[in-house]
């Protein structure tokens, strides 16, 4: 298999184009795209794309958030949007804020983000993930996919010994977005990978797949 980033993809704002800019950086960096490619772009362009920012100053911190924020050296307008932004608080200590978002994804802050955004601003996840994979037909934990099946069911199969799988399900959405980071690290400017020479079951799918059921999910 062979990962190729794709350079070029400028400053992107709200209502930009994605798969326009994708499109244009490809032809720039004369990368041509064959059959089976499995396109990784970055959650952070897209939710810059669909204008998920949220500007500071707009924020007014609540009494919880003010309090969090004080005991552990946070901005309370971050914290008040992570709260906005969770559907039910998982874990609040030492810190650190995992949360269940709107969509079903545990995650750290909710997903809200403040790297690579212009001072003053957050971004948020976009608000449904599969909407935006299909829009950009484009798929580091995967968020939304399309025309890719997100999971790799090996139950019911032996492994080499000759033992039965009983409970081994591949989340391979969340592992090509992972090895993507090799060529996509936040600091190179590269938001859009291309996994090229992996084979997969093409087919509609929704990144809720990918979500295990509460009585299911340790995490809960």
């Amino acid at each position: 298999m062979e990962l190729i980033g794709v350079p070029g993809i400028p400053e992107v704002a709200a209502g930009d184009d994605i798969a326009a800019l994708i499109a244009k950086a490809l032809r720039d960096a004369s990368i041509e795209v064959v059959e089976q490619d499995v396109f990784v772009v970055a959650q952070k362009i897209v939710s810059k794309a669909e204008g998920r920012i949220v500007h500071l100053d707009s924020v007014v911190p609540s009494l919880r958030a003010l309090e969090w924020a004080a005991a552990f050296d946070k901005d309370p307008r971050v914290v008040e949007v992570v709260l906005h932004e969770s559907k039910r608080l998982v874990r609040m200590e030492r810190g650190v804020l995992i949360s269940e978002t709107e969509h079903g994804f545990v995650c750290a802050n909710a997903g809200v983000d403040t790297s690579n955004v212009a001072e003053g601003t957050v971004t948020l996840l976009p608000k449904d993930p599969d909407a935006s994979a299909r829009k950009i037909r484009a798929a580091n934990v995967a968020l939304g996919v399309s025309g890719i099946a997100p999971l790799i069911d090996y139950r019911g199969q032996k492994d080499s010994h000759g033992n039965a799988l009983k409970v081994t399900v591949i989340a391979i959405a969340d592992e090509l977005a992972s090895a993507a980071e090799l060529v996509m690290r936040k600091s190179a400017g590269i938001p859009v990978a291309i996994m090229r020479g992996f084979n997969y079951e093409s087919r509609d799918a929704t990144a809720l797949e990918l979500i295990r059921v509460p009585e299911l999910d340790l995490f809960r």
